[in-house]
This record gives structure tokens, C-alpha cells and sequence, in this order.
């Protein structure tokens, strides 16, 4: 088992900011480690006789150590010798920057059940998985209002003879519910993106008000902050179907902060893992990968199911899906 070396630094900033009367969730945060650490020195220390506006003295903070580092090691159970078998499987997949929830469904369809939470402990403790980077809440709109776009690779076919092909992905996402909408393509051209917005028509049911393209070089000649140069063809199709076309400033997140981790996201959930060797077959993929998979699981900003959200309150607020373009 991996060992995390305690130091007296980090129990006495802990008990400092207690004794200061900072809420251990605060702590917590503030100093990057586990709620549950922070409340099991703070018990220690009150079992030593430490209070809140008391004195913080050395000898109570090594005394806290010593008990930090003698307690008991918990036992493991029948999950964790599962984890431990199946090790190189997960050290693998995790290398190949498969996420760790797409790693556990790879596991269950293989017949390795073992709960997620002990997955995500053994990958944490033996294997160093880590947390992510904390992002920076935006301004959701208008519900129906706004549908961003990115490409990236994201998967890789194999031909009959066994070579490797990268492929991309257009990669909608709603501005408010976040339900997303993956389609593979051969190429990255204007046809393609027109194709791509099709399908996704489709697949909301309905065309959003404003796309938020990316900087495409299928959707934008020429990046610009102010008056970006958008493909004639593509425009004519956005009037067609009477959509506005919002690109996204150079190098500004927060343009289009729906999408910012789509890519990756999409290359490591929904493609992680599979062997896949037709594009039909990747575009049928991603479709249920955006309508069971992501769609039905509980967004962590949003705290809803992004399928269920688009349908209560995007849904009615498209334009109506008529005036195709072939």
C-alpha cells in the first residue's frame, strides 16, 4: 500500500486554523487534503486536551502525530484483493488515460464487480490517481439559447490489416443542461460540419439559437475578437436554418467554458477502451455513449441528469427542425 508521510507542518496548520475557529470543510479546502483527515486530527487533538482559543503548543502537535501514525490500518476486504488482481488491467487503462468510471464499466462488462468507490481508494492509494484542477463557474444563459462546438481526436480505428487510424469528433454541448452530442468524422471540412449540425438537429430535436464554434477552420476562415471571418458556405447554411454564429474569441475559455474539457472528456469516456473499426460503428457508439451513458449520469456542477435537463427545460425552446439543408 502506497504510505503518504504525515508531517508535524501539516497537523499543526491544520490545528492552528481549528483553534482559530475556521470550519473543518475550510481547512480542508484551503489546505488541499481530505475532510476526513482534518476531522481525525481535530478528534485526536481533543482527546489530548487541545481546545478552540487554546494554546498550540509543540509537544500536542507531536503528541497528535504519534497517534496520526500509530493507528490501526483497516482491513481490506474481498473488493480490494479484486482491485489487487486486476491491477495491471487498471494501471494500464488509467496510462492510457482512460477515466477511472470508464475503467470500472470496462471491469463489469468483463465480470470484475467490485464497488466504485473501493476502485477509486485502491486507484488513489496504490496506482497515485489524483484529483482534477477546480473550474471556474460561468453564466448558463438562456435555456435553448446557445450550443457550443469543438473538435478534437478522439478515437482511433483499425483497418483490415490492422493499422491505426485517428479520427475526430465534432463535440456539441448545451449551454444549460449540458447535454452533449458526439459525431465522428473522416475529415475536418465545411461538408463535415454541416453534417455534424444535421445530425445534432436531429438529435436535440430542434436547432439552437446561437452556435459557438471553436475558431473551426471548417466554420472560420479567419479568427478575429471582433469580426471573425466566417466560411461563406457554412453561413449560408446558418441562414438557411436560422441559427446565429457566436465563434469564440482566441485563446478565452470562459467563450466557450461548455466545452472546454469536451475532448478529453469524450476521448477517454466514451472511446476509452473500445476497439472499434468501422466509423459507422463510432458514430453509433457515440450516440450511445451522449443518450445512456453521459446523458443519464448526474452532472457534477449542474447536480442533474443532462438528457432529463435538456428535455424539462431546452427542449421546448428550439427552433422548430424544418427547412433541411441536403
Amino acid at each position: 500500500m502506497a504510505y503518504r508521510e504525515v508531517t508535524m507542518l501539516e497537523i499543526k496548520e491544520v490545528l492552528r486554523l481549528w483553534q482559530a475557529g475556521v470550519a473543518k470543510k475550510r481547512i480542508a479546502a484551503q489546505l488541499g487534503i481530505d475532510p476526513k483527515t482534518v476531522r481525525r486530527y481535530v478528534q485526536l487533538a481533543v482527546d489530548r486536551g487541545l481546545t478552540i482559543g487554546g494554546e498550540l503548543v509543540d509537544e500536542a502537535v507531536e503528541a497528535v502525530v504519534v497517534a496520526v501514525r500509530t493507528l490501526p490500518e483497516r482491513a481490506r476486504g474481498d473488493a480490494w484483493a479484486t482491485c489487487i488482481a486486476e491491477h495491471e488491467f487498471i494501471r494500464t487503462k488509467l496510462a492510457d488515460r482512460v477515466r477511472l468510471t470508464k475503467v470500472w464499466r470496462l471491469m463489469t462488462r468483463r465480470g470484475v464487480h467490485v464497488p466504485y468507490s473501493t476502485l477509486h481508494r485502491y486507484a488513489k492509494d496504490e496506482l497515485g490517481f489524483g484529483r482534477g484542477r477546480a473550474t471556474v463557474l460561468v453564466d448558463d444563459g438562456e435555456p435553448g439559447r446557445e450550443l457550443q462546438v469543438d473538435t478534437g481526436w478522439v478515437l482511433t480505428l483499425r483497418d483490415a490489416q490492422g493499422r491505426r487510424h485517428r479520427k475526430r469528433a465534432f463535440i456539441f454541448t448545451s449551454n444549460v443542461s449540458r447535454y452533449r452530442f458526439v459525431f465522428p468524422v473522416e475529415r475536418e471540412t465545411t461538408a463535415d460540419a454541416i453534417a455534424a449540425c444535421e445530425a445534432a438537429w436531429a438529435f436535440y430535436g430542434g436547432v439552437f439559437h446561437v452556435l459557438v464554434p471553436d475558431n473551426l477552420k471548417a466554420i472560420v476562415n479567419k479568427a478575429d475578437p471582433l469580426a471573425p471571418e466566417i466560411n461563406h458556405v457554412f453561413l449560408e447554411y446558418a441562414q438557411a436554418r436560422g441559427f446565429q454564429i457566436d465563434a469564440a474569441r482566441v485563446r478565452t475559455p470562459t467563450d466557450k467554458a461548455r466545452c472546454e474539457r469536451a475532448v478529453r472528456d469524450v476521448r477517454d469516456d466514451c472511446f476509452g477502451g473500445e476497439e472499434i473499426e468501422q466509423m459507422e460503428l463510432a458514430i453509433v457508439r457515440a450516440r450511445t455513449w451522449c443518450s445512456t451513458e453521459y446523458g443519464m449520469r448526474r452532472h457534477s456542477t449542474t447536480q442533474r441528469m443532462p438528457k432529463e435537463h435538456f428535455e424539462a427545460v431546452e427542449a421546448a425552446a428550439l427552433l422548430p427542425e424544418h427547412g433541411r439543408v441536403v
